[in-house]
């Protein structure tokens, strides 16, 4: 009896919903304006996301495993594992909320705790895309945006190869995706979501004169909210900035900081297995589309573009490198063309979505020459021990796709083109573009990039290296990590 009461009383009460939504047409607007996730651009985000988290394990894993010597390959997968599941602990915990809430007064370089544990975040909430009114799931969000969190702080242990002790890797890591990756997100990436950014620009380009006080006060607010780079107008598609010269940077410091590994420049230390190295490079470029096209955040014709300029930079630059090392050594090496493959990946991470594809393969042709450079010569001439050439290739070739970046969107060189809404906020033409104006801003969010992350990270180093050593005795290093840090060894005889 009371079973079928009850069901009475809600059929009266869906019938009193249903009759107010067809009295009150507000009602009724409200209702269906609820944010329903896209399902296409859903799936595709599954997919780009599980495409970073390739390129991490087993892509980077056995890319810098391979390059090491045989008694240190174990504890480098260790290294790059590990940190991967501290940084994605730590991303849920406070990392998506510094990266991705306004931060109050310290806006312009962090964000704040609003969102600290995902508070607020369930299956209902949902993140904007660059078109109005498209949506996908806040968590898939969260969870690409984590997978790009841990493979970062992970670039850096090439750098410091074989001479960093576990314990001091994992508290390093943690300070340092705390206090340099998470800020740098926020200033470089708006955390406001790429929707609300186009629907302020694009009103304010399209405003009647009348409606233009109205427009620019909403792109203003927008704007205010914005992380310092991003306020500059500098660009940076998926994450020249933010991943490879934030972590280059920090892993030259590293490198300097723990100094060379022991018999470095007299013992030959040659990769124990190129052919993992190959494999690793060859899951990083597949693994590298879900990193570039994925950073659209939708399954459209613009995510082609970027599709198609992160395929051809990568494969310029991949046989620019083979040739100048033909050229200079007088044969081409399987190293030669895994290196040049990361270059080009990195060059044209920035510029993936403004860059014509004629722009992105010049792109590749130009940044293997510099990387190369800096690989061997004036690696060589300084003396530093940059064990996988880290600085030489994700710093030097971020900070040559960063600076390309702002020439190759030109539209009368096949980009994109922008507006002036970001290169000129006085000026508000949709469409145009400003060498001057965006070069300047280019050069800014580099220099900002690599000022916060080469000192915060020194400071870091420094601390950990006080509280608890960051390098192993000389005995156990000579021995390997492998054995001494973990009681393991990848190959037994």
């Amino acid at each position: 009896m009371k079973f079928r009461n009850l069901a009475r009383y809600a059929g009266a009460f869906a019938a009193l919903g249903a009759t107010a939504l067809l009295i009150d047409p507000a009602l009724a607007q409200t209702a269906a304006a609820t944010p329903v996730p896209n399902k296409a651009d859903t799936a595709f985000m599954y997919t780009a996301a599980i495409l970073v988290l390739l390129m991490t394990v087993p892509g980077l894993a056995l890319f810098y495993g391979g390059l090491v010597r045989t008694k240190n390959m174990l504890s480098m997968f260790m290294q790059v594992l590990a940190t991967l599941c501290l940084v994605a602990l730590l991303w849920v915990f406070y990392g998506y909320s510094l990266a991705f809430t306004n931060g109050g007064a310290l806006n312009d370089f962090v964000g704040g705790f609003s969102k600290a544990f995902l508070k607020g975040v369930d299956s209902t909430t949902v993140a904007g895309t660059f078109s109005n009114g498209v949506y996908i799931p806040e968590y898939v969000y969260i969870v690409f945006q984590m997978t790009f969190a841990c493979i970062t702080p992970g670039l850096i242990l090439g750098a410091v190869a074989e001479r960093l002790k576990f314990s001091a890797m994992l508290v390093f890591m943690g300070l340092w995706v705390t206090f340099i990756y998470f800020p740098i997100a926020h200033m470089v990436w708006y955390w406001g979501g790429p929707d609300a950014f186009a629907s302020a620009a694009k009103a304010l380009a399209s405003a009647a004169p009348e409606a233009k006080a109205q427009a620019q006060a909403a792109y203003d607010a927008v704007m205010n909210d914005a992380g310092i780079s991003f306020k500059w107008g500098a660009l940076d598609f998926a994450g020249g900035t933010v991943v490879h010269i934030n972590a280059g940077i920090a892993g030259l410091v590293g490198a300097l900081i723990l100094g060379r590994r022991i018999g470095y420049g007299k013992e030959q230390m040659p990769p124990h297995s190129l052919v993992n190295c190959m494999i690793g490079a060859s899951l990083l470029w597949v693994g590298w589309f879900g990193f570039n096209v994925g950073s659209g955040l939708e399954a459209n014709g613009f995510a082609g573009q970027v599709f198609i300029n992160t395929f051809v930079a990568t494969a310029a630059a991949a046989l620019s490198w083979m040739i100048i090392e033909w050229t200079s050594k007088g044969k081409p090496s399987a190293l030669g063309l895994a290196s040049g493959v990361v270059a080009g990946l990195v060059a044209i991470t920035p510029a993936c979505g403004f860059a014509g594809v004629m722009g992105s393969i010049v792109l590749g042709l130009i940044v293997s020459p510099i990387c190369f450079l800096f690989c061997s010569a004036i690696k060589s001439a300084l003396g530093y021990d940059d064990s996988l050439d880290v600085f030489g290739v994700h710093c030097i070739g971020g900070i040559v796709g960063a600076l390309a970046t702002g020439l190759l969107v030109n539209p009368d060189w096949g980009g994109a083109g922008i507006a002036d809404y970001v290169s000129k906020p006085g000026e508000m033409v949709a469409g145009t573009y400003d060498m001057a104006s965006q070069m300047v801003a280019q050069f800014k969010a580099v220099g900002l990039t690599l000022l916060w992350s080469g000192i915060g990270s020194a400071i870091l180093f420094k601390l950990v290296d006080i509280i608890i050593g960051l390098r192993p005795s000389e005995e156990r290093e000579r021995e390997g990590l492998d054995i001494t840090d973990h009681g393991e060894r990848a190959y037994h005889y």
